[in-house]
């Protein structure tokens, strides 16, 4: 619950915001904390003992929720859960008098919608950190337990590829993000009518980002080290049927797998559709690290929690 004058709160927005050394940071937080619960000793490291922190969801959810509420206890603070209808967000009163209020009765906000707009609001006017849990334009928390994984299971990420083949989402947003923090070569394949938003590309070249854009998947897995999709309908898409017929080409089927990099992983934010882009050989074969990805979201956010409300002299 932060008044003070002149202290800026740490927000996770979005990982440009962030510096190489703060992204590879977070990550070994991340990762040191998964290896504190799984020698069980989480109540020797309580860090945010007597912080209350408030989720909000205007979207469905299972790993976010679950994640937070999970890492939050574990690191010794207390939740709060409300639905963006149950305060009517936006509606009865403005997001910045929602964020004022807020800031006096908790320590931080996580916040899961799909208006990016309204979290940047929030973030604008709290005088608390603000979390990005997901927004239609990025979903960093994610990306953040994605890296993670990548390294537990193939060393360091510096100087290696990701294909990501599919819809240009949120998800990708951030690694595009990624990309250009952590000397990555991303190779994106979607459809033409999909592409990624062309701010977001001139963005990341500006920043010197290595991005290959085709539409086809077999010329982004080529050289990949890791093959990333998700759903072809995310919340809020509409043209279901239309997105199928174009998105079809572009599942991550065993064959295509086969022309990734020997020993490449695949990753899946989840939930999956088994048969759309995914087939269920891939999702559920041994190259698949979609379950350590899930688990990894509660070690990558505990790592967030700490840096957003410890060491903010």
């Amino acid at each position: 619950m932060s008044d003070a004058e002149g202290v800026k709160p740490r927000h996770f927005v979005d990982l440009a915001d962030f510096s190489t050394g703060e992204i590879e940071s977070l990550v070994a937080g991340a990762k040191a904390l998964k290896a504190r619960r799984v020698k069980g000793n989480l109540g020797d490291y309580l860090p945010l003992l007597g912080k209350k922190i408030a989720l909000i969801f205007q979207q469905p959810s299972l790993r976010t929720r679950m994640s937070f509420d999970v890492g939050i206890n574990e690191l010794g603070a207390h939740v709060l859960i409300v639905s963006g209808d149950e305060i009517e967000l936006g509606h009865r009163e403005s997001i910045a008098d929602t964020a004022r209020v807020m800031s006096r009765y908790v320590d931080a906000i996580m916040i899961r919608m799909l208006s990016h707009h309204e979290l940047l609001e929030m973030a604008q006017y709290a005088t608390v950190p603000v979390i990005n849990g997901l927004t239609k334009k990025s979903h960093p928390c994610q990306v953040l337990a994605d890296i993670q994984t990548f390294e537990e299971r193939l060393g360091s990420i510096r100087g290696r590829t990701i294909a990501w083949t599919g819809d240009s989402n949120n998800v990708l947003a951030s690694w595009v993000h990624a990309a250009a923090r952590l000397d990555v070569k991303l190779k994106i394949a979607t459809p033409e009518q999909l592409s990624p938003p062309a701010a977001l590309l001139d963005w990341a070249r500006a920043e010197g980002a290595e991005l290959k854009l085709t539409n086809d998947p077999y010329e982004a897995v080529d050289g990949a080290d890791c093959v990333i999709t998700d759903s072809w309908v995310s919340m809020g898409d509409g043209d279901r049927e239309y997105r199928h017929n174009l998105l079809r080409p572009f599942q991550v089927d065993q064959r295509l797998m086969d022309a990734a990099n020997k020993g490449a992983i695949f990753m899946h934010c989840l939930p999956a559709k088994r048969g759309e882009e995914v087939a269920a050989e891939v999702i559920d074969g041994p190259q698949s690290a979609v379950w350590d990805e899930a688990e990894n979201r509660l070690h990558a956010q505990k790592s967030v929690l700490v840096w957003a409300l410890t060491d903010t002299k």
